[in-house]
């Protein structure tokens, strides 16, 4: 079992940044591919970033491509993602997420939602134009 709890949402202007970081309990964090989602009001929850076991493979949703990037620390059990030139339309709640499926040591999650079996409680993020 995993637990997930995310930090470092808050208020910025367009083109800022933000960290968010997500620290994991449970003794299969370490093995497990993990992302980040995040859903606006109104919308369906999305894909952002995915990552490997080892941090060696990340994929990332075309909209956010170049200004965010997903890293993880296996031996603090925290996954990080770092978010630049901000815009109002990344305006959501973020998530993290953990994919335990075994689809070997280069799958860095899933696209859907379904997929993930544990899920942090969620951050604000408020992109202001």
């Amino acid at each position: 079992q995993v637990q997930l709890v995310e930090s470092g949402g808050g208020l910025v202007q367009a083109g800022g940044s933000l960290r968010l970081s997500c620290a994991a309990s449970g003794r299969t964090f370490n093995s497990a591919a993990m992302a980040w989602f995040r859903q606006a009001v109104g919308k369906e929850r999305e894909f952002v970033a995915g990552i490997n076991w080892n941090g060696g493979v990340t994929k990332y949703a075309d909209s956010v491509k170049g200004r965010f990037d997903i890293s993880r620390n296996n031996r603090e059990n925290s996954v990080s993602l770092r978010m630049t030139n901000l815009k109002p339309e990344d305006t959501a709640v973020y998530y993290c997420a953990a994919d335990l499926h075994t689809e070997g040591p280069y799958y860095a999650g899933s696209y859907s939602a379904s997929a993930y079996a544990y899920w942090g409680q969620g951050t604000q993020v408020t992109v202001s134009a």
